[in-house]
């Protein structure tokens, strides 16, 4: 029998996303986006409000970078939730990580992360059920060390989620089953 409980954002796994944008002053600002999906397989739309730092870098600069967050880096990921870029001015550098500035977007690539999805900003929904941030992926780069046999080895990337319900991060590794195959043992 399932229990009832109260209405939280309650689909889970959620990704924990880091967006990387340029400040006003070319300092590096980062954020940590659990609600955050792909439209398409060249759109992105993250649900964040219009008062983030990250979101007026994003609407000034017209670009930002995706990463997907690794267990290596759940400290690092969870410090750029928990702090303000407009509170902490040095929030960056205080992680330790590093970063490159993207040759198709005006926003960094943090060096240490595997996987960057370079956007561009298309637009910003704010209405009531409007998305959020809306970005077209340019370029999506993932770490060498992170393929097997041309593709992503998800296991190898150790990508983590958000779990609303505990407030914990999971590490998201072991496959379970062939999408877009598995399901055909029932079609009769």
């Amino acid at each position: 029998m399932k229990q009832t409980l109260e209405v939280t954002e309650g689909i889970f796994p959620m990704p924990v996303l880091l967006v990387a944008t340029y400040n006003a002053d070319g300092s590096i600002d980062v954020m940590n986006a659990a609600w955050g999906t792909m439209l398409d397989r060249n759109r992105v739309a993250l649900n964040l409000t219009e008062t983030h730092q990250t979101v007026e870098n994003i609407k000034r600069r017209k670009g930002f970078v995706v990463h997907i967050a690794d267990a290596a880096h759940v400290v690092e990921a969870d410090y750029f939730g928990v702090v303000s870029g407009r509170v902490e001015k040095d929030k960056f550098a205080k992680s330790g990580l590093t970063a490159a500035k993207s040759t198709l977007v005006d926003a960094p690539i943090i060096n240490e992360l595997p996987v960057a999805l370079e956007c561009e900003f298309i637009e910003y929904q704010s209405d009531d059920t409007g998305l959020g941030v809306i970005g077209k992926v340019l370029q999506t780069s993932v770490e060498a060390s992170k393929m097997k046999d041309g593709k992503v080895d998800v296991e190898a990337l150790q990508a983590i989620a958000f779990d609303p319900y505990t407030h914990g991060y999971y590490r998201v590794s072991e496959r379970v089953g062939e999408a877009f195959k598995d399901g055909l043992r029932l079609k009769r």
